[in-house]
């Protein structure tokens, strides 16, 4: 599987974006899809995460109700819309394929990484 994520860019802070994890393989299909973060001096941290077919997500506290992640198994490609941004969720953002169906919070049972897209929140 290889993940290619787009869509960051800078924003105000209580501004949104959305950005997308594009997938090629089948794959992807039959894995949870996951999106992390890493900010500046920062280890990577979990920040979403949804089942292979949708049913289940799951978000860190510091931004459920602010974020949704989505995923669109027939175009092989998962997204994570970002509204109310504040400045800590400036980071580089990563998204992650985990071939178990259902996914986790832990980076390194994911399979797969994407190369990250830049998020920058401006206050």
């Amino acid at each position: 599987v290889q993940l290619q994520a787009s869509g960051g860019g800078s924003v105000q802070a209580g501004g949104s974006l959305s950005i997308s994890c594009a997938a090629s393989g089948r794959t992807f299909r039959s894995g949870a899809v996951g999106w992390f973060r890493q900010a500046p001096g920062k280890e990577r941290e979990f920040v979403a995460a949804i089942s292979w077919s949708g049913g289940n997500t799951d978000y860190a506290d510091s931004v459920k109700g602010r974020f949704t992640i989505a995923r669109d198994s027939a175009k092989n490609t998962a997204y994570l819309q970002m509204n109310s941004l504040k400045p800590e969720d400036t980071a580089v953002y990563y998204c992650a394929v985990d071939l178990d169906l259902y996914g986790n919070r832990h980076a390194l049972e994911y399979d797969y990484w994407g190369q990250g897209t830049q998020v920058t929140v401006s206050s």
